[in-house]
């Protein structure tokens, strides 16, 4: 295999927003929950295990801030706390988290309340009950692959979008520019001599 061979899927705009209000209906401490995660993924493009290590005191409501501990690299990023996010962190906390002394924010539906293993099977859930249908595989990963096309549509820097997605080199960015194919080649330049000679 050639490296960066398979392009894997995303999420358009228009798709994100269904899937986020489709499940903003859902007022069980399971949809609350389910809302801030895919909120932090459609906002951040988090990986799954950094949504699942966010602690409470990751979150500063003063400075309107959160701090990412980035699970491949171990670095941290500190973003700023975008509204929506933190509405649906806020909601979850004061009215779907159990009562536990787990310092994690998203923690398990059932006891014993600990830290989530896993966020496949609830972000699927909710893009399929969204009624959306993309190609290959469909879990948290998709959102953060929507957010680095959304960036480099966007003419956002590749450096700054590593950054932001907690890459530790520019080439780790790269796949990302695949997915963005009809806009590079809606700025694509002729090849001079490559007209067709009659």
């Amino acid at each position: 295999m050639y490296a960066y061979e398979g392009v894997p899927s995303i999420l358009e705009r228009d798709q994100i927003a269904a899937v986020l209000e489709t499940a903003s209906k859902d007022t069980t401490p399971i949809g609350l929950r389910d809302q801030a995660i895919l909120q932090l993924l459609a906002t951040y493009g988090l990986r799954s295990g950094e949504i699942r290590n966010l602690k409470i005191e990751d979150i500063d409501w003063r400075t309107e801030s959160i701090r990412i501990l980035h699970t491949k690299t171990r670095a941290c990023s500190y973003l700023p706390l975008m509204a929506p996010v933190g509405e649906a962190i806020l909601s979850y906390l004061r009215s779907g988290r159990p009562q536990t002394d787990a310092r994690e924010v998203f923690v398990r539906t059932r006891a014993p309340y600990g830290r989530l293993r896993v966020l496949h099977s609830a972000v699927f859930r909710r893009i399929r009950d969204a009624g959306v249908k993309p190609p290959g595989k469909c879990g948290p990963h998709i959102f953060r692959h929507a957010r680095a096309v959304e960036m480099l549509r966007a003419s956002v820097p590749q450096k700054v979008i590593g950054d932001m997605l907690g890459h530790r080199s520019t080439e780790s960015t790269a796949p990302y520019l695949k997915l963005a194919t009809e806009d590079l080649r809606a700025i694509a330049l002729d090849v001079p001599g490559s007209e067709v000679l009659s």
